[in-house]
């Protein structure tokens, strides 16, 4: 990692969990380390349940508050609920406005989020419309909205200057893709994996079996780790920006 980077990152994702889920264990191990973490979070969660005695409104509650919990445990500086519905997340200009008035707020140097790409041909998962919607409002407001003043001024007036991210972390999943001069694998900590693991935890409506939710996130930063010749370890495809 640039030790030239100022200590700071973003973490932008559809739902409450799918950072969790997805690159934790590398949010852990920079609050050990000092860093401030911010995560914005593009949707309510207010569908994520099977259970049909629980109305939107109290499932986007419980899980506001499951995320908030969660936080607590990675040691985050903020939580930001852009609050739109979910399952219906489309990359409008009106989301990239919204996070691109969360990075100036926030100034991260590196920016992480999920991949804008439906791979049906290496991967045996179809992904999320929200997940897919969430990356690329997050890539379009790091380049180039956040960046030029020109775009959304409505942001000037607010107070928000332009802030130019440094690098851009995408979480990936499948390592069936070949080669990839972007790849990037993050090794991390023990610990780093333990507090995550605590934090998926506390997302218990969506965590039926906390054991089973352990076993996966250790086998899967376990299996990327060999690739790094470490312990563990969490794969990205990483950009650096000029």
């Amino acid at each position: 990692m640039n030790e030239n980077l100022d200590k700071t990152a973003m973490v932008v994702t559809a739902h409450p969990d799918d950072a969790e889920w997805g690159c934790s264990a590398s949010v852990a191990k920079w609050t050990r380390l000092g860093w401030d973490v911010v995560y914005v979070l593009c949707t309510d969660g207010s569908k994520g349940t099977e259970d049909r005695s629980i109305p939107s409104k109290e499932l986007a509650n419980i899980r506001e508050q499951e995320q908030k919990d969660a936080g607590k445990i990675l040691g985050l500086k903020a939580i930001e609920f852009l609050g739109y519905p979910d399952g219906y997340l489309v990359p409008s200009l009106d989301l990239r406005r919204d996070i691109s008035r969360e990075i100036r707020k926030y100034k991260p140097s590196i920016l992480i989020t999920t991949n804008p790409n439906r791979d049906l041909l290496n991967s045996s998962y179809l992904g999320h419309p929200d997940h897919f919607a969430a990356g690329e409002a997050a890539l379009s407001a790091v380049f180039p909205s956040a960046r030029d003043h020109l775009t959304f001024p409505e942001l000037l007036e607010e107070g928000l200057e332009p802030h130019k991210v440094m690098q851009v972390w995408i979480n990936m999943f499948n390592m069936d893709s070949g080669s990839n001069k972007n790849w990037f694998f993050n090794p991390i900590e023990k610990s780093d994996l333990d507090v995550a693991i605590k934090a998926l935890q506390a997302h218990t409506s969506q965590i039926p079996d906390p054991e089973r939710a352990k076993e996966f996130m250790t086998k899967r930063r376990e299996d990327v780790g060999k690739i790094c010749n470490a312990s563990y370890a969490e794969a990205f495809a990483k950009f650096e920006l000029s």
